[in-house]
């Protein structure tokens, strides 16, 4: 059975344990704290960053955008649509919700990294503000929720699971659609949910 290393809290993780799920892929969830550099990781990511797929056939994957690929490809198109316009737009949606999620993190690192009087205020305000364009870009027009969903909407789930984990109270504001849209993810596929990030 492959084996992935991640964090609860990661959206990057909950992503790719999202995207498994949904294929039907088994995964054995490694618990890895990234600050403590463990062996395991460093030894299957130089980068020392997660998620790390662990094959069955004794090769890593990182990057979590490398990984749903892998998964699509072994689970025959289970993620990704075959279509190339389809397609494209699944690619740029999880490229989307990533990025927020970039900028997400860019914040809590900075928080959580630098002494209080050292925060730098205007590159967060710089990181907010691509935050707000995003959502504000998907709140006009909400990606649809088919029967058959993509490794797009089970990213963007992930990444409004980050922010209802991390900025609760700061981003609901002007965006009800997001909000009613994940009741509406979450309502149709319950068998996600114990995947997005905590």
């Amino acid at each position: 059975m492959p084996k992935l290393l991640f964090a609860t809290a990661s959206p990057y993780s909950a992503k790719v344990r999202m995207s498994a799920a949904y294929a039907g892929i088994a995964l054995e969830a490694i618990p890895t704290n990234t600050g403590d550099e463990p062996e395991l990781l460093l030894k299957n990511n130089p980068l020392g960053k997660i998620p790390v797929l662990l094959t069955d056939e004794g090769e890593s994957l990182f990057d979590s955008r490398a990984i749903t690929q892998y998964l699509n490809r072994i689970s025959k198109n289970a993620l990704f649509p075959r279509n190339p316009a389809k397609r494209l737009e699944a690619e740029r949606l999880e490229a989307l919700a990533d990025g927020i999620c970039d900028c997400l993190l860019a914040h809590v690192y900075e928080r959580r990294f630098r002494p209080e009087e050292i925060v730098h205020q205007p590159w967060l305000d710089k990181q907010w503000k691509k935050v707000t364009r995003a959502l504000d870009s998907l709140e006009a027009s909400p990606p649809k929720l088919p029967k058959k969903i993509t490794t797009g909407q089970i990213a963007l789930r992930a990444c409004l699971g980050y922010l209802e984990l991390r900025f609760p109270g700061k981003w609901e504001r002007g965006h009800t659609k997001l909000r009613r849209w994940v009741k509406r993810f979450d309502e149709k596929f319950p068998e996600l949910a114990p995947y997005t990030p905590r």
